[in-house]
Parts: structure tokens; C-alpha cells; sequence
């Protein structure tokens, strides 16, 4: 018998921490025979979308077809992809991102059986036939004559940290033809400044001049860019130039070059190179790090699910910059013509309000302060003293590890996910 799995997604978090381990269980649970089982992905939009999803979700080698966010909405009204795809007589739609109603309007279109996963609400489960959940939290909110339709699956973003390394790829952190030693034999600093405009303008030089004033101090150590999926190193380095960005003179000691060898790296004008690491996902490479800086968004989460020690940041020294925002606030700030005025009201409300909201998603989870989180306009140095005073103390980076280990949510979703998938296709 041939069926279809249609999952349903929407940012790029979405698709590395749910898609990726779910359509590979899905594969484990249900073979590779793609005349057999056919995996399609149909993206909605997102206010975090960087418009390279569709490339992403294709990458993935048990993804057999992809739709691109901009012919959602005729799907959804209409039922037909922009490609005119065919559909097999039986099959499920799996929601991993978005808006779950989209998951009935399909299911009940193409009379196919649904799954939810949860992750903190769910919603119309009279509609839906099986809801997997992240916690016992959500199942105890539910009607008991729907209890049934509920299961308990546990963290899918905990799949992350339950990958095992692969030592002998992690022999590549050698750096071959460098002559340095492996990454894992160092003390390494992770810098993570977003995948969007918005955060990269702000996010690369305040990185740059922090690991500046790092190394002054400490000279040893060495700094990496993991570079999002979503750009490549270009784009990455325009951010560092001051011709082409005009956030470059907020901090100072912030410009570098582009250096494209076989281990391409940035390189500031006092000489220091950060390393650019392009391939994904760079869990192994994360993992080696005494300690990484990060913007908000969906790397605290996979950060915080591999127990790696960070410091959030999220700057204001330009408050008409930083526009990716969720929900209205962020459809506000990019308004065209009064955007920048929105941006600049809604950033001073953040910055106003400090500490009283959480923005890490390992501090969301525990609601409370695990990894530091600094807003407001940050100084280099004194960002750069706070870290040096943890690679100092390896005993307030051990704490900080396991408090992130406490707060994981329980792992083996992506299996279980899978597992409730075949139930429905009743093969």
C-alpha cells in the first residue's frame, strides 16, 4: 500500500529541532521505500523566516518533495500545491510548526488522519485524532472524554542533546591544513549572532569586539562562527564591514575581513581570526565549546539541549534595528515608512523592562535566570568581563551545565512521534 505523509512547518527552529529528527524517525519506523511511503513538507510563513526554508527542508534527504511558504495560502483555500501534486488515498498530516487549524483544514481536505505535537498548547482537539505532547502539563488541561486522543511524547528539541557524537567527525574540528590543534584541546568561545538582518547588524560587530577584548585578556583562546544554514559566509561578512554596515561604529574594534581559504575565518583589524564553521548541524562543534555568546531565538534552545554554557545577548544601541520580533509587535516594526518608529517604541518597552521577561528558552523552561541574559546597550568590555570570569571559574560553568540538564524535557520524542504516525496509518 502507498501512503503520504504531509508534515506541516514554518521557521527555520522548526525545521532543524522538529522536522529533522522526526522525518528521520519516520524513516527508521517506516523504511525508505519512497514508492511506498512519500514524505512531503508544506511550509507556512513566518515572521522568523529567512526565506531559504523550502532549501533547507529539501536537504533533507527523507523529505521527498517541498513547498515554499509563498503558495501556502492557495494550498489552504485551495487544496492544490503550486506543482499540482498528486495524493496517495491514505495518509496523515503531522504538524511540527505554525498555526495548528491549518492541521484540521488539510486533514479534513485530503481525509486524512491528524497528529499534533504540543509543545506547550494544544487546541481544537475535537478535530484532531492524536495529539503528541511535550509535557503532562497539556494533557491535564484536557476534557477526560478526550484522553484518549493524547500522548505524552517528551522534548523533541531534547533529541539534540541525546545525539551522540561522532568522534571520527569530529576529528574534523582539527581544522586540517592549519597546523592547530584539534578544537576539543582548547579553550574554544562559540559566537552565535543570528541569521537575520535584523539581528546580524547589531549581533556581528558587538561579537567581534567582545572576542577582542576576550582575547586580549586571554590570548589562547579561539572563537568560532557556526554560520546559520540560512546565509552563507558573504553574506555573514557584510555585517563586519563597516561600508556596508552602519551599526560598525557602535563598537569599537568591530571590523574584519573575509579570508577565504580551505577553514575560511574573519580576521579584525588587531589581527585576531574567528573561524567560520559551515557545516550543519554543528551540534559536534557546539558541544566542544567552554562557553558560546548568542542571540534569542531557537540556538538557546538547542544550546540549552546540549548542556553548552552561554550568555544571551540582545542589544539596543540602535533601537530601529532590531525588528524580528514575534506576533503583532513584529508585523508593526516592519511596517514600511512607520516601522522604524514602531521598532524604536517596542525596543525601548523591551529595554525598559530588563529582567522582568525571560528570552533564552533554557530560562523559559525553569522560569528562572539559568544562562545569563544582558539587555539593554551592552558594552564589549563589560560583556567580555562576565565571560572571562566564567572561563575563569570552571566550576560556575559546570553549575550552569547541569542546571541545563535539569530542564531538558524528556527525550525520545521524535521515536515516539513516529510511532503514533504508523498507528494512524494502521499498515
Amino acid at each position: 500500500m502507498t501512503v503520504d505523509i504531509l508534515v506541516l512547518s514554518n521557521g527555520p527552529g522548526e525545521l532543524a529541532t522538529w522536522v529533522r529528527p522526526v522525518v528521520q524517525a519516520l524513516r527508521e519506523h517506516l523504511g525508505c521505500d519512497r514508492t511506498s511511503v512519500r514524505i512531503s513538507v508544506i511550509l507556512s510563513p513566518c515572521p522568523h523566516a529567512t526565506g531559504k526554508e523550502a532549501q533547507i527542508a529539501s536537504s533533507y534527504p527523507e523529505v521527498d518533495r517541498v513547498q515554499a511558504p509563498e503558495h501556502f495560502l492557495p494550498f489552504l483555500l485551495s487544496g492544490k500545491t503550486a506543482e499540482n501534486w498528486d495524493w496517495h488515498e491514505k495518509g496523515v498530516v503531522l504538524f511540527l510548526g505554525g498555526d495548528q487549524f491549518f492541521t484540521v483544514v488539510i486533514g479534513k481536505r485530503l481525509k486524512y488522519r491528524t497528529v499534533i505535537y504540543a509543545e506547550w498548547e494544544a487546541r481544537w482537539y475535537r478535530w484532531i485524532d492524536k495529539f503528541a505532547t511535550m509535557k503532562q502539563e497539556i494533557f491535564d488541561k484536557i476534557p477526560p472524554k478526550y484522553a484518549n486522543k493524547f500522548t505524552v511524547v517528551g522534548d523533541l528539541i531534547a533529541e539534540v542533546g541525546d545525539r551522540k557524537l561522532d568522534r571520527a567527525g569530529t576529528d574534523k574540528l582539527d581544522r586540517a591544513g592549519t597546523g592547530a590543534p584539534p578544537l576539543r584541546e582548547i579553550e574554544l568561545i562559540g559566537l552565535l549572532p543570528g541569521s537575520k538582518p535584523a539581528k546580524l547588524a547589531l549581533g556581528v560587530p558587538l561579537c567581534l569586539s567582545i572576542a577582542q577584548s576576550i582575547h586580549r585578556i586571554r590570548p589562547e583562546t579561539r572563537f568560532v562562527i557556526p554560520v546559520a544554514p540560512t546565509i552563507d559566509i558573504q553574506t555573514l561578512a557584510r555585517f563586519a564591514d563597516p561600508e556596508q554596515n552602519p551599526c560598525l561604529h557602535l563598537f569599537a574594534n568591530s571590523a574584519a575581513e573575509l579570508h577565504l581559504t580551505e577553514s575560511p575565518f574573519l580576521q579584525t583589524t588587531n589581527g585576531l581570526q574567528i573561524e567560520l564553521w559551515t557545516e550543519t548541524p554543528a551540534y559536534d562543534l557546539l558541544s566542544e565549546c567552554s562557553l558560546c555568546l548568542t542571540t534569542v531565538g531557537a540556538n538557546t534552545a538547542e544550546l540549552g539541549a546540549l548542556a553548552v554554557p552561554m550568555i544571551v545577548l540582545l542589544p539596543t544601541q540602535q533601537l530601529d534595528t532590531m525588528k524580528a520580533w514575534d506576533g503583532l509587535p513584529g508585523l508593526l516594526a516592519n511596517l514600511p515608512f512607520v516601522g522604524s518608529i514602531f521598532a524604536i517604541v517596542i525596543n525601548w518597552l523591551i529595554w525598559r523592562l530588563g529582567k522582568r521577561k525571560l528570552y533564552a528558552w533554557p530560562n523559559i523552561w525553569a522560569q528562572a535566570e539559568i544562562v545569563p541574559e544582558l539587555v539593554g546597550k551592552l558594552e564589549p568590555e563589560v560583556v567580555a568581563g562576565l565571560a572571562i570570569d566564567y572561563l575563569s571559574h570552571p566550576e560556575k560553568l559546570a553549575q550552569m551545565c547541569d542546571r541545563l540538564r535539569s530542564v531538558r524535557g524528556e527525550s525520545g520524542a521524535a521515536n515516539k512521534i513516529a510511532e503514533l504516525v504508523y498507528e494512524e496509518l494502521d499498515l
